[in-house]
């Protein structure tokens, strides 16, 4: 249980560093170039600024799943990447269809995996809600400049 335990701690702080890097890149190219967007002007550039964001967030979201497939590999957990991919998938979208399941040595991991994707989720949900806020709050801002 130790093992499965400092597994589960060691990907969690690691996912959530890949997580926050991820949204730390995401806000630098939206401030930096942003104005390509020109999200103040129309609904094109306001829904380009978007869809850039929720493609960033989905690839982000791929990288710590795949961490977590490459984990179960290395820690012996799976034996094949497909099943690794597949078993991470299902636990960090909290699906857990139970199809593919870890011996009782490393189901805490998968377990944590779970409540790990949770809260990435809801932290990707949260800052795609203030993006488009911040962008509607422009956009009141340059309309009442007109």
């Amino acid at each position: 249980m130790i093992a499965s335990l400092a597994s589960a701690s060691v990907m969690v702080g690691l996912t959530v560093t890949v997580h926050f890097f991820g949204l730390l890149i995401l806000l630098w190219v939206l401030r930096s170039h942003g104005h390509r967007f020109r999200a103040h002007e129309s609904w094109v550039g306001q829904g380009a600024a978007i869809v850039f964001v929720v493609l960033g967030l989905m690839v982000t979201h791929t990288i710590e799943v795949w961490l977590y497939a490459l984990a179960y590999l290395a820690m012996g957990a799976l034996h094949d990447l497909e099943a690794a991919l597949y078993f991470s998938t299902t636990s960090f979208t909290t699906i857990g269809y139970g199809d593919v399941v870890l011996d009782h040595r490393w189901r805490l991991v998968g377990a944590i995996e779970g409540a790990n994707g949770l809260l990435l989720f809801g932290w990707s949900t949260a800052f795609l809600i203030s993006v488009t806020g911040r962008m509607r709050a422009l956009e009141h801002d340059w309309l009442e400049r007109r």
